[in-house]
Formats: structure tokens, C-alpha cells, sequence
């Protein structure tokens, strides 16, 4: 038996976390493993129940599970909470305490949604990124941060703040995965202005001298968020700080016509390694869309694309992981529609969606 935690979390996150549920228990037969999916709070209405948006007995339960499926967290209710006990903490203390330092994100475009996209069609051609993102580091987490409301004037401070090794990992990380898959590198980084990008520079350039085999190259973060949007076919894998690749990430959306069709992994170890007492964290890109909660026209797809990473990275069955890819595909091109990739005002619900999905597996 196999121990899943699921975290719904706040907002839209338990109505398409709902639907990889289904689709988990719908591949049960295809698989020799039987999933025992274990159910916690996190988020506001982790803190709505227990004063913490992460509390003791949820993180006992991912201690004890070998992947996390996560849905959203966050809302504008509770936006006036001190820092420790916003929403947000519970996600971001589940990353640093389970040491999840790689998040992977692609951005694969679907050719039946190139004319969703805001951006040209011709452009979109044989886009297929990508992008690995440093997860436990950075101005997220560096200290000191804090706001000081001292007379006359008030100020805050954040602080980008990275050691050798939290760079040196991500970036042997990411060149593994360019060496494994032939694919080339692009480094984004800062580095004519801040010091963690000139160090975070030096170890890519050092790392390569590891990786002859792997052609890379360096861009400035602010060409490269231009570059997304003018000729992203030029990008196979990118790798970047924290922040960086949290912006970049949101951006790359757009080429895929919809926050809701991205999907995440976040890795405490190197795909293809061992990984036997590792944990990881499967989660869509979007947030908790509290303008839209209960109405049930969130997308999907992201949770359930996110649900076949789980499958690829944690349980070593790509297999099962193309068959998701390869469902949603068919149905996308059949026509199925959610709310954010319909160009009409005909759609269907986040569940029709779910359900479609489920048919088309329980078809293969």
C-alpha cells in the first residue's frame, strides 16, 4: 500500500483536487499499487479550525506519506493575519521542512488550444519547456525580513539570501535532466546586478566543465521574460533562482492559454535516482481563486497533469504518466472546454471536465 497525503486547502483547491482523486482511483486497476490517499487541512481553513495554517497533526501525516498532493491555498479574509499565520506559511513551511528544493514546471502547448493564446500561433510551434525552479531559498525565505513601522518613516526589508550548495544542487539537478534527455540548458539569473546571481553564475559555469555534454548558456532574467513571449521554442530546460522562476513560471502560462493548465512537481531528489525516503509535492500553478469558489468552472487540469508527474517521479511509472497526458490531449481536442480556455460562452464544469477524463482512461 501506498500512502498519498492530500491537502485540498482553501479556495478552488478541493474542487480540482476532488477530481484527481477520481482520477487516481480510476488507474488503481491499471496499476499492480494500491493508493491509500489521507486527508489534512492546510491553509486558512487549517487556521480557521486550529490557529495555524499548518498545523502538527497535518505535517505527522505528510511525514508518513511518500507524495503530497497539493491543492491551493490563500484568500483575501485572511489577508490581515501576521506573516507566521497566513495562509501561505503552511506551503511554504511543508517546502523547507521536507527539504523540496526542485520544482519542476512545464509548459507543453496544445494544439488544440494555440488559438486560445493570446500570443501569435506561428510562435507556439513545438514550444515544449522545462522550467526547474530553485524551492527552498532566496527572498522567500532569507532573513531578516520584516516590515519596521518606526517614525518618520516607514520601510521593510526582504533578503535574497543563497549558499553554495542550495545553488550547486538545482543546478546539478538541472543539468542532469538536460544530459538524460539531450536537451539544452538556459541559466536566468541577475548577475550584472546582484551578488547571489554572480555566485549563482560561477557554480553553473563550474558545473559545466561536469557536463560537456550539455550545451547551456546564460540570460539575464529580464531578456529572458521577454524572450518567453517573442521565441520561446528557442528554451528546452530553464533553471533559476526562487523568485525568478516564480515570475517566469506565471508568464509561461500564457503560452499555454491558461494558468489552469499548468502542472508542478516539487522534488527533494534527483529524477531517476534512488528516491526510496524521499518525499515530494504535486500541485497545480494557479492559486486559490476565491472569485470563483463554489461556482465550480475552475480548471482541472493542472491538479490532474500535476497527478501524472506524481506517478512519472515518485512511483517510476511513466507509463501511467503519458496515458494522463495522453487523455487529456484527446479530451482537449474532442472539444471539452472549462470556463478560462472556452472562446464561447458554451464550457464545462470543473467535474464534467474530471469525468470526461475519467471516461477517456477507463477507455484506453
Amino acid at each position: 500500500m501506498s500512502y498519498i497525503a492530500v491537502l485540498p486547502g482553501d479556495g478552488i483547491g478541493p474542487e480540482v483536487v476532488d477530481e484527481a482523486v477520481k482520477i487516481i482511483k480510476s488507474l488503481e486497476d491499471l496499476t499492480d499499487i494500491k493508493y491509500q490517499l489521507e486527508f489534512g487541512e492546510v491553509g486558512g481553513s487549517a487556521y480557521e479550525k486550529h490557529g495555524n495554517p499548518l498545523p502538527e497533526i497535518t505535517m505527522e501525516l505528510i511525514q508518513n506519506c511518500k507524495a503530497v498532493l497539493f491543492g491551493a491555498v490563500g484568500g483575501p479574509k485572511w489577508d490581515n493575519l501576521d506573516s507566521d499565520l497566513r495562509p501561505e506559511m503552511g506551503i511554504l513551511k511543508i517546502r523547507k521542512t521536507l527539504d523540496l528544493y526542485a520544482n519542476l514546471r512545464p509548459v507543453k502547448i496544445f494544439e488544440a488550444l494555440k488559438e486560445n493564446s493570446p500570443v501569435k500561433s506561428e510562435i507556439l510551434e513545438n514550444v515544449d519547456i522545462l522550467i526547474i525552479r530553485e524551492l527552498t531559498g532566496g527572498l522567500y525565505f532569507g532573513e531578516p525580513k520584516m516590515q519596521m513601522n518606526e517614525k518618520p518613516e516607514r520601510s521593510a526589508v526582504d533578503t535574497m539570501f543563497y549558499k553554495e550548495k542550495e545553488i550547486e544542487r538545482i543546478v546539478r539537478l538541472a543539468f542532469t535532466i538536460s544530459k538524460s534527455n539531450n536537451l539544452k540548458l538556459t541559466s536566468v539569473d541577475k548577475a550584472n546586478v546582484l551578488e547571489t546571481s554572480k555566485l549563482w553564475r560561477k557554480i553553473v559555469d563550474e558545473l559545466g566543465n561536469s557536463f560537456s555534454e550539455v550545451e547551456y548558456n546564460h540570460m539575464l532574467v529580464d531578456n529572458a521574460a521577454m524572450q518567453l513571449i517573442q521565441n520561446p521554442r528557442q528554451f528546452n530546460i530553464i533553471v533559476s533562482e526562487n523568485t525568478f522562476g516564480d515570475i517566469l513560471t506565471d508568464e509561461a502560462s500564457v503560452l499555454s492559454s491558461s494558468l489552469g493548465m499548468l502542472p508542478s512537481a516539487s522534488l527533494s531528489f534527483i529524477p531517476g535516482e534512488s528516491n526510496d525516503d524521499k518525499k515530494s509535492l504535486y500541485e497545480p500553478i494557479h492559486g486559490s481563486a476565491p472569485d470563483i469558489t463554489g461556482q465550480y468552472i475552475s480548471n482541472p487540469i493542472g491538479m490532474i497533469l500535476s497527478t501524472a508527474m506524481m506517478f512519472e517521479f515518485t512511483y517510476n511509472q511513466k507509463e501511467i504518466s503519458d496515458l494522463l497526458f495522453s487523455c487529456v490531449e484527446k479530451v482537449i481536442n474532442d472539444g471539452y472546454r472549462t470556463k478560462d480556455i472556452s472562446n464561447s460562452k458554451n464550457y464545462c464544469t470543473t467535474l464534467e471536465m474530471g469525468d470526461a477524463i475519467v471516461r477517456e482512461i477507463r477507455s484506453r
